[in-house]
């Protein structure tokens, strides 16, 4: 018996790869975190640099804000840095974050079609993150540029910003017996 490398095909030449995985990334957020952190920050050092002798409800209000505010625009932009997509032979899964959180697993039993998006802009979905609106749907928008838009058979849509998102919806594709559509 012969171990094949990743690269080789056999009598499968045509056959999708069993898991395509894509990400994106978006390094700006990574300044809106910094920001979130130095405002934690400040939060800590009114608490622990402060003489409390202005009055404890202003400090202690001045504190818990700055502390609030700081978790959470850290924890909300850290969330949306990154996207995972991973399709394999069942479902498309989407990971946000370097922890995975939010998930959003969908079973291509699901899917009525896929289609590549040359321009998903954060601009048409409300800003970065994950996106819900009644008029386009349901999306993960990380950074600008190409994405996938899976049809539903519930008659909504969700978009993922993702490199070679072509590949993605060409493995879709094939995954669900769609013929590819003319190009344009």
């Amino acid at each position: 018996m012969r171990d094949h490398t990743h690269g080789e095909r056999g009598s499968t030449a045509d056959a999708p790869p069993e898991v395509w995985t894509g990400s994106a990334t978006n390094r700006v957020q990574w300044l809106l975190a910094l920001g979130g952190a130095l405002c934690l920050a400040l939060g800590i050092e009114l608490a622990v640099d402060n003489m409390w002798t202005s009055g404890i409800a202003a400090l202690a209000m001045s504190v818990v804000g700055c502390i609030a505010a700081g978790l959470l625009i850290l924890f909300g932009t850290l969330a949306f840095v990154h996207v995972a997509v991973k399709v394999d032979k069942d479902s498309l899964e989407v990971r946000c974050g370097h922890m995975g959180l939010p998930r959003r697993r969908i079973l291509l039993a699901h899917v009525v079609g896929a289609d590549f998006a040359q321009a998903v802009s954060p601009r048409q979905w409300g800003g970065w993150g994950y996106r819900s609106r009644p008029d386009i749907g349901t999306a993960v928008v990380v950074r600008r540029g190409e994405g996938l838009v899976l049809s539903l058979g519930d008659g909504r849509t969700f978009t993922v910003t993702v490199d070679d998102a072509e590949a993605a919806v060409r493995i879709i594709r094939e995954r669900l017996g769609v013929k590819e559509s003319p190009a344009a």
